[in-house]
């Protein structure tokens, strides 16, 4: 018969592994089993610009993660091509389109895939030919404010002419 001391540290050891289990299930099981059947496939898209996109950044398809960036490479014209890992149950036709966006005003950037219209489908290897690229936010805000100054200053002369 086992002492009382001998079934906690028992109870103990079990109630861990199968914490440790359960954590492990919850945050990256699913992940682990996606990546070791190879139930992705790879397609490429050109970017002028991908500031703030980096290999592992997100791929979203109606807000839902269905992939990852796996690459970054430089084509002959110097434009941004990314590679991206994209879960074999997602379809994408011939025309869709990719776009970077970002969440929130300063917040992380991922790859946004809006799907085309036609009926013949992307296979590995593809590239995407639609795709618009990274906004960088000071330069957005520094065009803000420089029109807001022409703005204001146009009203300046304007209201000078009429006095």
């Amino acid at each position: 018969m086992m002492s009382s001391d001998n079934k906690e540290a028992t109870n103990g050891a079990i109630s861990l592994g199968l914490g440790a289990l359960l954590l492990a299930v919850l945050y990256g099981g699913g992940e682990v089993r996606d990546k070791a059947s190879g139930k992705d496939y790879l397609i490429n898209a050109s970017f002028d610009r991908i500031d703030g996109i980096s290999i592992g950044s997100d791929v979203h398809l109606g807000g839902i993660k269905i992939g990852v960036v796996d690459g970054q490479a430089l084509d002959k014209g110097y434009r941004a091509v990314l590679t991206l890992k994209i879960d074999s149950n997602v379809k994408l036709p011939t025309d869709t389109s990719a776009a970077i966006h970002t969440n929130g005003l300063f917040g992380s950037k991922y790859i946004v895939i809006e799907p085309g219209g036609e009926k013949e489908n992307m296979v590995a290897g593809d590239e995407i030919s639609f795709t618009q690229g990274s906004v960088i936010v000071s330069e957005l805000l520094d065009l803000i404010i420089s029109q807001g100054k022409a703005n204001r200053a146009k009203q300046a002369d304007e209201a000078k002419g009429s006095e």
